[in-house]
């Protein structure tokens, strides 16, 4: 052990920080009053389980208020320490050790210890589980306040893969949950967050409630009220009429009429959540998607530009990648003109000059304003698709289980890099990859294992150039959330995480005194 101890005495610390100040040093106001969110999905009981989260951004907007990380994204760094104080890494890159924070506590009076962040680690199964687990060798608890992760091989994007790309780092009560079971779990999830559990209504409303010993800081609104109101129009209703303080996903003139409302606001938000068509048959040599040059005419046919003025008022940016612009390794993508001559050339020299029956457009309900206008374009070019909207956690199942045949809407808001993107929606064995090229798949195990930031660069750049050149997808654009808020709100807290599309951190989203 004094060996350890002597290894660790020398690593190079990547950051130590305590973010604010916690309640016992210095008094805090106690929490007021409630805040009411319209919601544009229904929520789900799968998303207050950190252990199943999906690889999107929606199930954050519950662990923000019921959870806790070890790391994870707050305002001013997408890696802030959080129930860990600090952590470090061995010069070779193959450990890594946490320093977990002596205040934190769940929200039944339990310390968060080392046994419950392996456990969580051990349990998590959501998306890229496979290749977090498969990097670490063993997990360590040489004490209640420390955890060690040994790594098989350096891997530069360890921390990324924990802390972004997974929900592995946010920790659940061991104990608890052994004693309740993951049903149990689900009904009366106990978490470290800012906020403990109330009430869940399935389909209707989750409420939460101020957990005033949360080490961070003391909330400043007493209770929180998550609604779900799939329907645009009863969402700014809702807020028009004051029953809501903040409601999101609001498009086009609608938005439109947030601006000329008095008493409201509308809050753009350029996050990380990227769109695109996703052609899984293109791997079938008897789809018609198997044809480089229909993928190319599905491209040319969308008008992306008037799309964006109509539905986010220009807000959205035309970045066409899978990957945000502002990750890590983004290679910047030659565009696509909105060109129905060259559709119709592309067509006809693939063999169907009359266009083709593509069956069913499978897009997430809640996104299906961005689906309409694609599916317009698709059949005015003569490739005939139908829109199939399916609510969100559905949707993102039937994907994930391969169920859909036809072109599929894909979008993502996940932090990460453009490592993390590739291997979910892009290389062999990614939760939602139905096929998979060989060059691609051989460049991803090439720059995994990559330590020199330039050569990975380029090998991830090569990545994004083979997806360009085979057309593998339709971009559509980089997402601007459209939201709005009412006279109570001081802080909505949507922008203090950059790139996050939602309200976090929750402890910080604050009403106006009266």
């Amino acid at each position: 052990m004094r060996y350890v101890r002597g290894l660790f005495a020398s690593l190079f610390v990547f950051s130590i920080a305590t973010v604010g100040a916690s309640p016992s040093a210095a008094a805090a106001d106690a929490p007021v009053g409630q805040m009411t969110w319209a919601v544009h999905v229904s929520l789900a009981p799968t998303w207050f389980d950190p252990a199943e989260t999906s690889g999107i951004i929606t199930p954050f907007m519950v662990l923000y208020a019921l959870h806790d990380a070890v790391v994870k994204p707050l305002p001013g760094s997408t890696m802030t320490p959080s129930l860990a104080e600090s952590w470090s890494t061995s010069p070779d890159g193959l450990v890594y050790e946490f320093v977990l924070r002596k205040t934190a506590r769940f929200h039944n009076g339990d310390p968060v210890t080392a046994e419950d962040v392996k456990y969580s680690f051990e349990r998590y199964r959501g998306a890229s589980a496979k290749p977090l687990k498969d990097s670490v060798a063993a997990i360590e608890t040489p004490d209640p306040g420390r955890v060690r992760f040994r790594l098989k091989r350096a891997w530069p994007d360890f921390m990324t893969f924990y802390v972004g790309a997974t929900g592995a780092s946010w920790i659940v009560p061991k104990k608890y949950v052994e004693k309740v079971g993951d049903e149990g779990f689900k009904k009366a999830p106990i978490g470290a967050g800012p906020y403990r559990f109330v009430s869940f209504t399935p389909g209707v409303e989750l409420v939460v409630e101020a957990f005033e010993q949360y080490w961070r800081k003391t909330p400043n609104v007493k209770r929180l009220a998550l609604k779900s109101i799939p329907d645009e129009a009863t969402r700014l209703a809702s807020l028009k009429r004051g029953e809501v303080d903040i409601a999101y996903a609001i498009r086009g003139a609608l938005a439109e009429e947030i601006r000329r409302s008095p008493g409201l606001t509308l809050k753009p938000n350029i996050g990380q959540a990227t769109f695109w068509v996703n052609f899984p048959d293109q791997w079938d040599p008897k789809s018609p998607w198997h044809d480089r040059r229909v993928r190319l005419a599905a491209n040319y046919a969308i008008d992306r530009q008037a799309m964006n003025q109509a539905d986010s008022l220009g807000f959205s940016k035309i970045t066409w990648s899978i990957v945000p612009s502002s990750f890590e390794f983004y290679w910047q993508p030659p565009g696509y003109s909105y060109d129905p001559a060259k559709t119709k050339k592309l067509l006809t020299e693939a063999g169907y000059p009359k266009g083709f029956d593509a069956g069913d457009y499978f897009c997430d309900a809640a996104i299906a304003y961005v689906g309409e206008p694609v599916v317009n374009y698709l059949n005015s070019a003569g490739i005939r698709v139908r829109l199939r909207p399916i609510e969100r956690v559905a949707f993102f199942r039937g994907w994930s289980e391969k169920k859909f045949k036809g072109p599929i809407q894909g979008g993502s808001g996940a932090f990460g890099n453009a490592a993390t993107r590739i291997e979910a929606f892009v290389a062999a064995g990614g939760a939602y990859v139905y096929g998979s090229y060989a060059d691609i798949d051989g460049l991803f195990l090439e720059q995994a294992g990559e330590l020199d930031p330039k050569r990975r660069e380029a090998t991830l750049h090569r990545i994004q150039q083979l997806i360009h050149d085979k057309a593998m997808i339709a971009p559509i654009w980089l997402n601007a959330g459209l939201g709005g808020f009412g006279p109570r709100v001081e802080e909505s807290g949507i922008g203090l995480i950059s790139g996050y599309a939602f309200s976090a951190p929750y402890e910080d989203v604050k009403l106006k005194a009266k």
